[in-house]
């Protein structure tokens, strides 16, 4: 199996296309996010495994939401039931990938403690209820960032492992593997995806606070957190169908059943 190096520009087609399964069947898709993150709440109040179990599950749940993807590219309707296909796709593999996933995440944020001496390690292990957990600070952004690149190798050899273990039955390994290099050939493409998601998550409503209050002579102000959960809801499943559209880009010609 070959991936495909696309241009530039399809970078932002795979937001486009994301939109455009979107579009599809909104309500369908809503309630897979819906369900998503109520397994995942719940799964977190397990005791001691909980969040843990949660974690390992997220290839699991990707696979539900390609499967989702790949119906609303057909047009077809996108139901709840689909949020839980990977668990009958080679699971197995999948919870390998979940494994690596949850490592890779822990040393991600263990590495952020090269840069802020552990304050975002705190941050993240501080109760939900105190003060401190409730203060996400300017100062905190530069952690943030090096958690990300830290986080990056994992990310690129997990962004196309699940279909390829679920769809074409590869060992988890050959999938982290060929998933990585994948997104390293198309490092152009992927580029272009990040610019197109953070033009939508922050620049645009930026520009729409702003806009509203020149309008306005200022006697409107909205807060960002007022545009934050309907963006979410937009955003999302968005996110979450575009993914698919770089599987389908990059691996089109083996995609399997």
């Amino acid at each position: 199996m070959n991936a495909r190096v696309v241009p530039f520009g399809r970078g932002v087609r795979w937001l486009a296309e994301g939109w455009r399964m979107f579009r599809v069947a909104p309500l369908g898709w809503l309630a897979l996010v819906f369900g998503y993150v109520m397994a995942t709440i719940l799964l977190s109040l397990v005791p001691i495994v909980g969040t843990a179990a949660a974690s390992i599950l997220v290839p699991v749940f990707s696979v539900g939401f390609m499967t989702a993807s790949r119906a609303a590219s057909h047009a077809q309707p996108v139901e709840l039931p689909m949020l839980f296909a990977g668990f009958r796709e080679r699971l197995p593999g999948q919870l390998v990938l979940g494994v690596v996933y949850t490592l890779g995440l822990a040393a991600a944020v263990a590495g952020s403690a090269l840069v802020d001496d552990g304050e975002l390690l705190r941050w993240l292990t501080t109760p939900a209820t105190t003060d401190a957990k409730a203060q996400i600070t300017d100062e905190m952004l530069p952690e943030i960032a090096a958690t990300t690149a830290f986080y990056a190798p994992t990310m690129m050899a997990l962004w196309f492992a699940p279909p390829l273990v679920a769809w074409h039955s590869m060992a988890a390994p050959k999938a982290l593997f060929y998933s990585f290099f994948a997104c390293w050939l198309n490092w152009r493409a992927f580029i272009a995806y990040g610019l197109a998601v953070a033009f939508i998550a922050v620049v645009l409503p930026s520009l729409v606070l702003i806009l509203l209050a020149f309008a306005t002579g200022g006697a409107v102000r909205v807060h960002p957190k007022a545009l934050l959960f309907p963006l979410l809801l937009i955003l999302l499943p968005t996110l979450f169908a575009s993914y698919y559209a770089s599987y389908r880009d990059v691996f089109e010609a083996q995609e399997g059943g």
